[in-house]
């Protein structure tokens, strides 16, 4: 690793370090309100990574976080007297599998299609998925899955899963750099840019798409088994949700799409602004929030960095123009 890299992944690992002492300061509302920016950044990292480097705008994540969480909850139920600190684990391991052959199944059909045809298609993917899950009596999703307690009697729960949303969204967020920075990172971007182009110029596209795909689908699904533990119990309704589709793009969208700091900044902002400053005013919260998101989009197209970005072009063209 060169020293840029080192200093990059250094500085990670710093912020990484300052907000898992976070929950020794914060009240016990704001170590929750953590929790969801924080599991909501790693989704949305995961989800860049098909959306925001290929240009796969999927409509239809939630999907993962539905069959990772349900098949975790459905592996440990017929674990049950394996300890607590196993469970987890293999949940993980479960919920990972079953996303990794979900994605790979859906990703020949699926990838065929492009822009809105294949975020409609991806929508239509997560509902077929809470519908099964409803409709099949094995799956549990009309009654509910109880998920058993992981955390270490010595640990706060809340405090647990956030440390825990930590850990997986670090993990998340460099494998997504490693991708970005890498040759397939470099494919991934010329198909974005113009698939067929690349295409003709040797980028092996098709499966370069089924690789994001996967690795993406993954990554969100092994978050959810995360969340499904965090809640203690789940049912079809609370993690196959439309809102949870809709977030993920509005983040990257926010914070700037197709980078990687640009959903952590969309997330952590929407999340703070939905669930502290605009908490109290109940329903009207949807409107104000989804009013702010017009503003922002149209004042800054790019998200918050591309804003940022042009701006110091500007002031650094202005440093450099001619006096007259």
């Amino acid at each position: 690793m060169t020293q840029k890299p080192a200093a990059f992944v250094a500085v990670i690992l710093g912020c990484a370090v300052v907000l898992a002492l976070a929950p020794l300061v914060l009240p016990p509302f704001y170590v929750r309100v953590g929790q969801l920016m924080l599991y909501s950044a790693g989704l949305a990292v995961a989800w860049t990574i098909l959306g925001g480097f290929a240009g796969y705008a999927s409509f239809g994540h939630a999907a993962f976080i539905g069959v990772g969480a349900f098949a975790a909850g459905l592996a440990e139920e017929r674990l049950a007297g394996l300890p607590p600190a196993l469970l987890l684990p293999i949940g993980m391991l479960v919920g990972g599998l079953a996303c990794a052959i979900l994605s790979a199944v859906v990703a020949y059909p699926i990838l065929r299609l492009r822009g809105t045809f294949f975020a409609i298609a991806m929508l239509g993917v997560c509902h077929v998925c809470a519908e099964l899950n409803n409709n099949i009596d094995a799956l549990q999703g009309s009654l509910g899955l109880n998920f058993p307690a992981v955390a270490p009697a010595a640990w706060d729960p809340a405090v647990f899963f956030y440390e825990l949303y930590l850990a997986a969204g670090v993990v998340v967020f460099l494998i997504a750099w490693q991708i970005q920075r890498s040759r397939f990172g470099a494919g991934l971007l010329s198909i974005r840019e113009d698939e067929d182009t690349a295409r003709m110029l040797g980028v092996p596209t098709e499966r370069y798409k089924r690789i994001a795909f996967v690795a993406s689908a993954v990554l969100t699904g092994l978050l959810g088994v995360i969340y499904a533990h965090s809640l203690g119990y789940i049912t079809t309704d609370s993690v196959y949700r439309d809102d949870t589709n809709l977030s993920l793009i509005v983040y990257s969208l926010l914070g700037g799409m197709g980078t990687l700091f640009g959903p952590v900044i969309g997330a952590f902002t929407l999340v703070f602004i939905t669930q502290v400053v605009l908490a109290r005013l109940l329903d009207f919260h949807l409107f104000a929030t989804g009013l702010l998101l017009v503003l922002l989009v149209l004042a800054a197209p790019g998200g918050v960095l591309g804003f940022v970005k042009s701006w110091r072009q500007r002031r650094r063209a202005a440093a450099t123009a001619p006096a007259e």
